[in-house]
């Protein structure tokens, strides 16, 4: 039995796609959560060594195999920072976070070059603008989303990725120009809508449909480099979320899990980079959010 687990194990993370998205999404459910599958190869250890049984420590290659070849390589060393690197964070701050002032020091404290935030309301809009303005003289709000930067902003539109049957006022994503000493980049900021997991699986249509609309502005950008930062309520290996991961890269080190705050299990906070490289991600310390900011090193060119 535990060989038959071992293998089922292994081809789940080498193969997560296997598993259909036709009935409650489940495919995509896997793959929110598939870095957990390395938990089973622990309880199989458990398992061989309590029964002393030698196939079933061998089978458990397998699945330690697998989750090394998809994600060892996120456990390894990033390189050197070097002169073509910006320092970006990305968090969602919630709109019932209680302390907006000390949610932005704290994300100052990381000295990024960039900060992308969502759930901006009103009430904390001035809060942010106020302790952000002496380190980060530009920045854009639109709707809930906004960008805070060490350097000129330029082109601020809004960024039309509101799904088929929302009809109150949403917005949730811009696009502006950010002129840098290493050169002008795109930067893109959004909030792709919630996704659920019920009784009937995930419900993720509009995440999904969101998604596609947002992959379909990131190819249509003339200008390069392209950094996208945002809460995508998904990760990146979602199938969900393959209209952007299918034209940007990912973070090649790090884990960063960043959801929710308080026992992180998944990272649905993204930062994604076409004509650049996401060297690596982390995760800061908590703030007043639901959600743990993240910030990435982006080196250009």
């Amino acid at each position: 039995m535990s060989a038959v687990v071992a293998v089922l194990t292994a081809g789940l993370v080498l193969f997560p796609r296997a598993v259909p998205n036709s009935v409650g999404r489940l495919g995509s459910l896997l793959e929110a959560f598939l870095p957990w599958l390395g938990l089973v190869a622990v309880v199989l250890l458990g398992v061989g060594l309590l029964h002393r049984s030698a196939v079933a420590l061998l089978a458990l290659l397998l699945p330690v195999a697998a989750w090394t070849y998809t994600f060892g390589g996120l456990l390894l060393p990033g390189a050197r920072p070097g002169p073509q690197d910006l320092v970006v964070v990305q968090h969602n701050v919630s709109d019932e976070n209680t302390d907006p002032a000390g949610t932005a020091r704290a994300l100052a404290d990381a000295e990024p070059d960039l900060i992308a935030l969502e759930e901006l309301v009103p009430t904390a809009l001035p809060v942010y603008e106020r302790t952000l303005a002496r380190q980060y003289p530009h920045h854009a709000v639109l709707g809930t989303v906004g960008l805070w930067s060490r350097h000129p902003l330029t082109g601020t539109r809004l960024l039309d990725i509101r799904p088929e049957g929302i009809e109150e006022d949403w917005s949730r994503g811009l696009r502006t120009s950010v002129r840098t000493p290493h050169g002008d980049l795109a930067v893109y900021v959004a909030h792709l809508p919630s996704v659920r997991v019920g009784m009937g699986g995930l419900a993720s249509q509009r995440r999904d449909e969101s998604a596609g609309l947002l992959g379909r502005a990131v190819a249509a950008e003339t200008r390069n480099p392209v950094i996208l930062l945002g809460d995508l309520n998904g990760t990146v290996d979602d199938r969900g979320l393959a209209p952007l991961t299918a034209r940007l890269n990912v973070p090649e080190r790090g884990f960063a899990l960043s959801y929710p705050a308080g026992l992180p299990l998944t990272r649905i906070d993204q930062v994604m980079a076409r004509s650049a490289t996401v060297a690596d991600i982390r995760a800061l310390p908590a703030t007043g959010s639901d959600h743990l900011p993240v910030a990435a090193r982006v080196t250009l060119g």
